[in-house]
C-alpha cells in the first residue's frame, strides 16, 4: 500500500543553515491531504516564530510530500 509522507525543513537565510528534516508521523492517503497539512503546519510554525524572528533571521519553511510503501 502506498501512502504519502510530509517532510518539513526550517531554514535561515541569515545564518545559511537548515535544521534537520522533520518527518511528520501521520501518513496521508493522497498528495492533496499531505500538501494541505504542509501548508497548514508551515503557517502555524511561522506564526509561532513571530514576525521579529522570521524577519531578523530571514526564516523560511519548505516541505515535501513523497510516497512510501507500507507493508
Amino acid at each position: 500500500m502506498t501512502k504519502w509522507v510530509l517532510i518539513l525543513v526550517m531554514c535561515s537565510l541569515e545564518n545559511n543553515i537548515c535544521i534537520p528534516p522533520f518527518e511528520w508521523q501521520e501518513h496521508f492517503d493522497d498528495s492533496y491531504d499531505c500538501m494541505m497539512k504542509g501548508y497548514e503546519e508551515s503557517l502555524l510554525k511561522t506564526k509561532e516564530l513571530g514576525r521579529e524572528k522570521v524577519n531578523d533571521l530571514k526564516m523560511y519553511i519548505k516541505f515535501e510530500c513523497t510516497t512510501i510503501d507500507i507493508i
